[in-house]
Order: C-alpha cells, then structure tokens, then sequence
C-alpha cells in the first residue's frame, strides 16, 4: 500500500505551472484564458497532459449518454479542474470528488485562478 501523497512530484510540476500562469495572468479573466493559457504552459514544462478529454460514465454498468469533460488529465493520472471564481466552494469540491469517483483516479488538483491576491488551490484524494 502506498503511502504519502500519491503523484507528489507531479503535482508539484503541475502547480508549478499553474503559479507561472497566474503569475503573468492575475485574476480577473474568464476560465477559458486560463484553461488556454495553462495548456501551452503545460506545454512549455513538458507536461502530459490531455485537454478537456471526453470521459464516458456508466450508472449500473450501462453507458450514459452524458460524458465527463474534465479541464485536464495530466500524466494519464490527475485531474487538473480550474475555476476562475472569488474562492472555491463546497460545490466545487464537491464536483471534483464526483469526477473521482466517476473516473476511477486518485488525485484531483482543483485550481482557482479567480481569487486575489494569490491562486487558490487543493489536492483532493480518493
């Protein structure tokens, strides 16, 4: 059984550039700019990653039509789910131990981008 925070060193690269962003970006613009702006900064550290990848669900073993369209998958293996709001709620972390259970992963870094004076973030684990 593993131990510690699973993804440690990837995380860390992750939220990396995600500070980068922010960094040159503030707060203040929709999610989309970020959304944007993070892939190509995901692409100049070198990070894989899938952008807004459709994911099926099931509900009792049968495929919904409804699929899960997270911000980004990184590494095969975190959720990257960003927001663009004054802080985050009980409602986005809500929907992000949703996506966890409906994907399977373990690790969801939920970023926001909308808060001031500095990103606000958190590691969600399953």
């Amino acid at each position: 059984m593993e131990t510690g925070i699973p993804f440690k060193e990837e995380s860390y690269r992750i939220m990396g550039a995600c500070f980068e962003v922010y960094k040159e970006k503030g707060c203040g613009f929709l999610e989309a700019v970020y959304q944007e702006c993070l892939a190509l900064e995901f692409k100049r550290q070198g990070i894989v990653h899938d952008e807004q990848p459709r994911l099926h669900l099931e509900y009792k073993g049968e495929k919904l039509s409804q699929d899960y369209v997270p911000d980004f998958i990184c590494f095969g293996e975190i959720i990257v789910e960003i927001k663009a709001a004054k802080q985050l709620t009980d409602e986005h972390r809500a929907q992000a131990i949703n996506y966890l259970k409906a994907t399977g992963k373990r690790l969801v870094l939920l970023v926001n981008f909308g808060h001031h004076p500095k990103l606000e973030y958190e590691r969600i684990v399953l």
